[in-house]
């Protein structure tokens, strides 16, 4: 894939962080970048500082966040209001988001990242065939957005993980993530770090390059949400079950805003890549992050994972990686985990919450497909060793007794060290055997890069899958599938039954001979009793010179397009925009820039604007992708419209409903409306990432003062947005809407912007400010 050879020097290097050990080749394989260390002794001093100023006991996630700031002693803090300002100790990147963010921080001009980075390629692998097959098709068909994420890894300092090197949240659990660490993801379940004691957050491009770029980080101070456990988890009971409780619990917004703490004593029954998929899908209930406190499983992974230096430094510091005696929480959810029972979540929606033993009757009540067509287990949120032995216990107690699953089913390895350990130790030919195909260690199905083949585009149909998301048309782009999320052993045993009314732990399987059976309760090491088998070693380091290393986007390409800065604002009110699109109901990144097919136009913004709100709802004909263009009165999809209007001169504004842009971090679906001529995005509320990366590109994300003002807004209005001249925190616009009637209305408009993002505002985006500063 390279124009080049690296070489790696085995010059002195401060390795604190991590070293991936090679069984095969006895040699420690560095995995960081040359300085990189852990800094307890900052991170202690920095809680002791804010610990005297707020008089109080601190939670964990206060401790790790409040550890990190750029001035713990002149910080204003208080929970839910200020902006704090932090230093990250390193950015992670996967090939999908990282395309823009390379673009924009060669745009920068700066040349070299100020704080380690690594670059992870596993969203652009489509699975279709098996693990083998679609890999080496995938560096055909990517070569060209590979070669460009390589080199400007090299020149620019970032670590490349190469395609087959699995999932990005796997490799930080495996390498990077570590108790107290400040990471920063450019994907949304970044989260999955809090499994290891970490606060790993997700964000947009063009956060990750402020972090680059070494510039503080700004954070809206969070709430913390307390979820206490008690008991212990048994039988068919698992880590993915407790966040399926608290998604039915909290809903897709309740964490908007808030760290998600896990204490109690239950937790120490929860492996640590347990913790990890709870943290995971924390995503889904708009948390900006969750965490688990320090304990002996995070040990014993660190210990196994070739890093029991850095275990030793975290018993070493141990009070400050768990919550003091006495803190308080914003929110209090208890949950005993010897009474929780199996649950399953869906359709379309990951906080639809049910029992195991209850989903059958309320498919059939709601006219859901009982029949399940697919099994998924895998991906970011559950492809462990443990969640993989768990599932193969279950499938060779099948094989025993003569029986295959009923329905297709896919495995997808979380990293390359899982895939060959899970393939040494029989579990994958366990798998295979049952009627299993290994797909590629990637993201595949879980962010809709699935080839599927069994069920035409609109016919009905159930999948099950262990991932995390699962919105209309997310997997497969087919608008009728009924996507069920749950855990690997619930997706194995449902696979095996192929129906949805099959509850392991009360139904009976018909054997080969005609026998009637129960599966056992699944069954699983935490890790591997030998060590991991790392597998081939797929990391590139960046060469310690990089002055000869070309980093080429073609003019003509049609996947990598180099930015041009946006306009700054006129210092004018914005007048007369036209309402694009008033989107009814839920409308997260997936309808405002869907992934699948598009993900090939990642690093090229003029064509992947083509996916913009194509699959919102239009509230005026209950339509997506149709909506009239009022300079000519005919209909058109939403970006040809849009490209019509800013042709014409025409600026626009998009009017939403609550929690606007949940789900991924993708940046994209804040970039496209800038790009296509839009200025405003006016909605009831918004999820956090969205709103933060609209900021970052210059963009108006506002919000309904009374929401019912929504009502008010006509599909053909245009509104004005007044008082830009005085734009300040904390004061709110007018907003004034003019009517096809003549008619008009006159409503409050909210923001949220602090005197930073005012001036990215100002300066046309936060990139172009920061040229200014320069």
């Amino acid at each position: 894939l390279l124009p080049y050879k690296l070489v790696l020097g085995e010059g002195a290097r401060r390795l604190h962080v991590s070293a991936a050990f090679n069984a095969k080749a006895k040699v420690a394989m560095s995995r960081f970048e040359p300085g990189t260390s852990i800094s307890y002794e900052k991170l202690h001093k920095n809680i002791d500082i804010v610990r005297k100023r707020l008089n109080r006991p601190l939670t964990l996630s206060e401790k790790i966040v409040y550890g990190h700031l750029d001035d713990p002693v002149g910080q204003d803090i208080a929970r839910g209001r200020t902006y704090l300002r932090l230093r990250p100790d390193r950015v992670a990147m996967q090939d999908a988001t990282a395309q823009m963010a390379m673009l924009q921080f060669i745009s920068s001009g700066l040349p070299k990242v100020a704080v380690p980075s690594t670059i992870h390629c596993d969203h652009l692998i489509e699975a279709q065939i098996g693990g083998v097959e679609d890999l080496k098709r995938a560096k055909e068909v990517n070569q060209e957005v590979y070669n460009f994420l390589a080199t400007a890894g090299a020149k620019y300092g970032v670590g490349f993980w190469k395609p087959g090197s699995g999932i990005i949240h796997q490799i930080i659990l495996e390498n990077y993530a570590y108790p107290g660490v400040l990471l920063i993801g450019t994907d949304s379940h970044t989260p999955n770090g809090g499994g290891l004691g970490s606060i790993c957050i997700g964000v947009g491009g063009a956060d990750a390059v402020d972090v680059m770029a070494g510039i503080p980080w700004e954070l809206k101070c969070p709430n913390v949400i307390g979820v206490k456990l008690t008991g212990s988890l048994s039988g068919w009971t698992s880590p993915k079950d407790v966040i399926l409780k608290v998604a039915g619990i909290l809903t897709v917004k309740g964490g908007t805003g808030a760290i998600v703490e896990y204490h109690g004593p239950g937790v120490d029954s929860i492996s640590c890549t347990g913790m990890a998929t709870i943290c995971n899908m924390g995503a889904e209930i708009g948390a900006t992050t969750s965490v688990f406190p320090y304990n002996h499983r995070m040990k014993t992974y660190l210990n196994k994972t070739g890093r029991a230096d850095i275990a030793a430094l975290a018993d070493e510091h141990k009070d400050d990686l768990v919550p003091d005696k006495g803190c308080k929480y914003d929110q209090v959810i208890e949950i005993n985990l010897s009474e929780l029972k199996p649950h399953i979540n869906g359709p379309f929606t990951p906080d639809l919450a049910h029992p195991v033993s209850e989903i059958g009757a309320v498919a059939e009540k709601n006219g859901w497909p009982l029949e399940v067509k697919v099994g998924l287990i895998g991906s970011c949120t559950n492809s462990s060793y443990e969640d993989m032995g768990r599932a193969a216990s279950l499938a060779k107690q099948a094989l025993d007794k003569g029986l295959k699953c009923k329905a297709a089913f896919t495995v997808t390895p979380g990293s390359e060290q899982i895939r060959a350990t899970i393939e040494r130790d029989g579990f994958s030919k366990i798998l295979r055997d049952v009627g299993g195909v290994v797909l590629a260690n990637a993201c595949g199905p879980c962010i809709g890069q699935w080839d599927r083949k069994d069920v035409k585009k609109g016919e009905k149909n159930t999948i099950v899958t262990s991932y995390n998301r699962n919105f209309t048309s997310r997997n497969d782009a087919n608008p009728a599938t009924h996507a069920f999320v749950t855990s690997p052993e619930i997706v194995t045993a449902l696979a095996i039954a192929g129906t949805l009314k099959f509850d392991p732990e009360t139904d009976y399987l018909t054997a080969a001979n005609g026998e009637k059976f129960k599966l056992e309760p699944p069954n699983g090491d935490e890790l591997p009793a030998r060590d991991f088998d790392p597998g081939q070693d797929t990391y590139q380091h960046p060469p310690a010179e990089s002055g000869s290393v070309m980093v080429d986007v073609s003019p003509t390409s049609t996947r990598l397009q180099l930015l041009e800065p946006f306009d700054k604002w006129n210092g004018k009110d914005l007048e007369d925009l036209q309402v694009l699109i008033k989107v009814k109901g839920k409308c997260t990144t997936d309808h405002i820039s869907a992934a699948g097919p598009w993900l090939k136009f990642r690093g090229h913004l003029d064509n992947i604007s083509n996916n913009m709100l194509i699959g919102a709802i239009n509230i005026e004909n209950d339509a997506v992708n149709k909506i009239k263009n009022r300079l000519t009165g005919e209909y058109g999809g939403v970006p040809d419209v849009a490209r019509h209007y800013k042709a014409n001169g025409l600026s626009w504004v998009v009017v939403g409903d609550d929690n606007y842009g949940e789900g991924s971090s993708r940046e994209h679906a804040a970039l496209e409306p800038r790009h296509l001529g839009g200025r405003v995005i006016l909605v009831k509320s918004f999820a956090r990432i969205h709103e933060t990366n609209l900021k970052k590109q210059g963009m108006l994300p506002l919000t309904f003062a009374d929401p019912t003002d929504y009502d008010k807004i006509r599909p053909d209005d245009k509104i004005s947005v007044t008082g830009l001249a005085t734009f300040a925190p904390g004061k709110p616009l007018k907003g004034v809407v003019k009517h096809g009637d003549g008619s008009q209305d006159i409503i409050t408009l909210n923001h949220t912007f602090n005197e930073n993002q005012v001036e990215w505002f100002h300066a046309g985006s936060a990139l172009n400010r920061m040229k200014e500063l320069q």
